[in-house]
């Protein structure tokens, strides 16, 4: 109880907060602003920051029998940022579980963030360290900017749900492009990781289509030693690629939307995957909007590989399917951009399984999650 206890206070302290403010954006800018401190023309410290996020969800999900719900932290986030002799960044940030506040070793999750990053130019930059490896629509976009709740199952199955990696990267943007070159440990340990798991290379380029549009291949060679008694954090697909399309069709209506296949590692019994997102989404005002998505997923060989939407997999013991389906509505109330949102979202969710095993899921979910970062 004493946990729940204090759970309950940090979200009472922060509903009250959120109360107290008023809505004009020069009030939040107020708010936002004591976490940093900025001075460009300075010599040796440009930028020092206080960063982080602090994410929660309350959700009810049910179907074929089964309900779970509750109302956990989904994410927090606390580290500096800093910016010196104008290229070099220094970024250290960790994660940490308010679900287990009474468990030290819980509580401090893994590091996320850790790098030491040098841009001479907007054509380069680079990063060495522990770094997100972002690929896919949605594995590609930071949890304080997806316009749904949570990430897609398109990214759940095609993407490395682990996301921060040790490595190296070089990116950057010439002309109407952009590209990513980056190679990593495969490791999923929570500190810096080592190449005894073996390692994958990430691969992007993109494009402007237009004024309002881009299209992005992504690609990835994974080379993971399975065997490692280190641990590994990628998937067990070997090669995997993925087309990423956004557009703003006006000041109102937009899409997101991509398609992502990978290559099973045969010798692990994986099969090979192919899924869709598709998300459309309209703006009311700039604080108010509405997202629909389809997602899916299938297994090309029919095997129970894939996995569903992070809540409803909880109704079938986190077992694998053959194909899932997610169709998700959800509504977005911007009160300060991303860094102060509130998202709803309601959704079918539909796992099959191999004809004839009667485990075919059907549910209905809702999820409300409060998303404040800095």
């Amino acid at each position: 109880m004493k946990k729940e206890r204090i759970q309950g206070m940090i979200a009472l302290l922060v509903l009250t907060a959120l109360t107290a403010v008023a809505k004009e954006s020069s009030v939040y800018d107020e708010i936002w602003g004591t976490a940093a401190y900025e001075n460009d023309e300075a010599a040796v410290l440009q930028k020092l920051a206080f960063v982080g996020r602090l994410q929660g969800d309350a959700y009810s999900f049910g179907g074929d029998s089964k309900h779970n719900e509750d109302l956990i932290w989904r994410r927090l986030r606390l580290g500096l940022k800093t910016q010196l002799f104008q290229d070099w960044l220094i970024h250290i940030e960790g994660d940490f579980d308010l679900n287990e506040i009474e468990n030290w070793d819980a509580f401090n999750n893994r590091l996320t963030d850790s790098y030491i990053g040098w841009a001479p130019s907007a054509k380069v930059k680079m990063k060495v360290g522990k770094q997100s490896a972002g690929f896919t629509l949605d594995g590609a976009t930071s949890s304080k900017k997806l316009i749904a709740p949570e990430r897609s199952i398109v990214a759940g199955n095609l993407w490395f749900g682990t996301e921060y990696f040790t490595g190296s990267a070089v990116y950057g943007e010439v002309g109407n492009g952009s590209y990513k070159a980056g190679a990593y440990s495969s490791s999923g340990e929570s500190g810096f990781g080592h190449f005894e798991s073996g390692y994958f290379t990430l691969l992007s380029g993109g494009i402007k289509v237009g004024a309002n549009s881009t299209l992005r291949l992504d690609y990835v060679f994974n080379d993971t030693d399975y065997d490692s008694r280190r641990g590994y954090g990628t998937s067990k697909l070997n090669h995997i690629a993925a087309l990423v399309y956004k557009t703003q069709l006006n000041e109102k209506l937009g899409l997101w939307a991509d398609i992502a296949g990978g290559i099973g590692n045969s010798d692990e019994g994986m099969s090979d995957l192919l899924g869709v997102d598709i998300m459309p989404f309209y703006n009311f005002t700039e604080n108010l909007q509405l997202v629909l998505q389809y997602a899916g997923v299938t297994s090309l060989e029919g095997d129970v590989d894939v996995n569903m939407a992070r809540y409803a997999s909880r109704n079938v013991n986190r077992d694998k399917v053959e194909t899932a389906h997610n169709l998700l509505l959800g509504f977005n109330w911007y009160l300060y951009g991303h860094k102060l949102k509130w998202q709803n979202a309601v959704e079918y969710n539909y796992g099959k399984n191999r004809a004839g095993s009667g485990d075919d899921y059907n549910g209905y979910g809702l999820t409300s999650a409060l998303r404040i970062s800095w």
